[in-house]
Parts: C-alpha cells; structure tokens; sequence
C-alpha cells in the first residue's frame, strides 16, 4: 500500500475545517495532520465537550478524509523558549497566556502539551507533532564568550521541563514528534543526539522529519533518517531554495520570508533544493509506513494552486520498496 498523502492544516488555519477539508479533498488528499490551532483542534474542547471530537470526526468522513496525527507547534515552542514576550502572546490560547508572568506561561504550556497527549489518545491518533522551545537558542554565537555550562544548563532544563510532559504521553501510548528546526533544543543531527541522550532516549520523544529546515543550514536530509532511524515518528514533506548570490548571508539578514535578498527560502514542494528520492528510499529502507504530510510554505505562489500541485508530486516521488534483490532471479 501506498503511503498516505495527508495535508498539515496549520497553515490553514484562517479556514475553517470544514472548508479546508473539502478543498483538501479535492486536491487529491488522503487526510488532514490538524493542528491544534484555528479551529481545527482545540484541545480544551477535546478534554471537556462531549461530542466535541466526533465533530472533527464528522468532518474529516463528510470528505473521505482521515487523521494520523495532531500537531501543537505553537503551544510546544512556549514549554523552553526564554525570553517570552509579545511574540508569544500572538500565538497561545489566552487560557495559556494567563497574565503572561513568562515561568506561568511555560508551566502552562507545558500542562497543555500534556493535554494535547490526551486529546490525542481520545480522538485516537498516536502521534503529537510539535516544537520544544530553547532557553539557549539565543546563544547560538558564542558571542560574548559563552562557555559549556550555559549550554549544558538549556539542555537540562529542556530535559526537567518534558520529562515530565513525556510521562504522559507514555502513559498515554502516544509518542510526540519533535519537528527539528531553528528554535528548538534540536535543530540538526549533533543537537538532536544530544536532545535524546538528554532525555535518556525514552521511546516517547522522537522527530517529525521536515527536511527543508535542515536544508538550507547544509545538513543531508537523508543522513538524518539513517542517524535515527528508529525515531522518524512521521514526516513532513516540505521544500527549501538557498538563493545566495554574494550579497545576501545564510542567516536571512532579518528579511520576512519571501523577501528579495533572502539567502533561503521556503518553496512549495518540486521547486527547491531538495533531493527527495534519497530521502524516499530512506524512509523505505527503515520501513516507514505513515503518513508523508505537505506543510506548504511558499510566499511566492497561490497557496491552492500550490497545495495541490504538492499532493501531485508526492504521489510521483514516493515509490514501494522492493520486495525482494534485484539479482535474486539469477539464482537456480
């Protein structure tokens, strides 16, 4: 069987459901990733409104759509990050927001990563996509000096603040994908590995594959599948274009995304950089049967036209594994 193409709606979220799921359906998706933002999931509702869930359920039917996974980006990124501030109002529920004391506002978006176990176990899915948060992340130039007990001091409290959060999603039976990226305590292979080993390399933490962040800093898609292996927990099928040219640097120059002069760029999926048919016989090689999940980003194209050409080139990329060696015919 094919893997399934599914659509990550957090991009979507000016939609609703309804309307994106109809859509969705009509470009050609096998199902939805929701993210648990807009109106697409809301947590809270899932833990105390009964029947509130059969309501997503509903929706996704109506469209012959399903769901693998559930997603709590926003919410995550609040767990670790420090400073919080404005930028993190924008983006919680302002039950998580509270008074926006910053250690209240981790605590509870800790507690609501927590939920978000549940409501997965409850709605029926085994995977919670997300984002951690970095206390450290703003010393990512060891400028002022920065020594190795600072950095040795982000990962410990990474680990003391999921821990925790991590117990439930074992209690659960769900496991939470962290999707590796700029921000997080993991951002590429050397601080993953050191994102596991901070954890123990507890089976509940893994990643959400998303091979366009790992692009544009230089590391192979690829060889992060074979580093882990046992930990691609779901994928993302996303594309990047490094655009230097002499003038612009790596590190985007403080530019939006989709600004002239950027050194990279998201672009919808076929028209970046990345070299996906490795990445495929990775993904087969490891045996990973879930869903591949469009996150479409592309500031320079229509978001339908683009939407839809991505599940096209999915299903064009993606091939089975073989069944059997090539030169096994050979054989008497």
């Amino acid at each position: 069987m094919p893997r399934p193409v599914t659509l990550f709606t957090g991009q979507w979220a000016d939609l609703p459901l309804t309307t994106l799921a109809e859509k969705a359906a009509s470009w050609g998706y096998d199902g939805l990733e929701l993210a648990c933002w807009g109106d697409h999931f809301e947590v809270d509702r899932a833990l105390s409104e009964d029947g509130y869930l059969q309501t997503r359920w509903d929706i996704l039917n109506q469209f012959g759509l399903k769901c693998w996974a559930i997603s709590t980006h926003l919410v995550g990124q609040c767990v670790c990050d420090d400073p919080i501030d404005g930028r993190h109002k924008a983006i919680l529920p302002p039950y998580v927001w509270g008074d926006g004391d910053p250690e209240g506002v981790r605590q509870r978006a800790a507690q609501e990563v927590a939920n978000t176990a549940r409501a997965a176990k409850a709605f029926g899915v085994s995977v919670v996509n997300g984002f951690t948060g970095s206390s450290i992340w703003k010393y990512l130039y060891f400028f002022p000096p920065t020594g190795p007990e600072v950095v040795d001091a982000g990962f410990a409290d990474f680990a003391a603040r999921w821990n925790p959060i991590l117990d439930v999603f074992d209690e659960m039976g769900v496991k939470f994908g962290l999707e590796v990226h700029p921000t997080e305590i993991a951002y590429d292979i050397v601080t993953a590995k050191r994102t596991l080993e901070a954890l123990g390399n507890r089976e509940a933490f893994g990643f959400n594959f998303d091979p366009s962040h790992l692009l544009w800093q230089g590391v192979n898609p690829a060889r992060f599948i074979q580093e882990f292996p046992d930990r691609i927990y779901h994928v993302h099928m996303k594309d990047a274009a490094v655009t230097l040219d002499g003038h612009s640097g790596i590190l985007s120059s403080h530019l939006g995304f989709g600004a002239a002069g950027r050194g990279w760029d998201f672009r919808s999926l076929g028209h970046g950089g990345v070299d996906f048919e490795p990445i495929v016989r990775e993904l087969n090689r490891i045996n990973y049967q879930g869903p591949l999940s469009v996150e479409w980003e592309d500031s320079g194209m229509d978001r339908e036209f683009g939407a839809a050409e991505a599940a096209s080139f999915v299903r064009k990329v993606d091939f089975p594994a073989s069944a059997l060696a090539f030169d096994a015919a050979f054989g008497d």
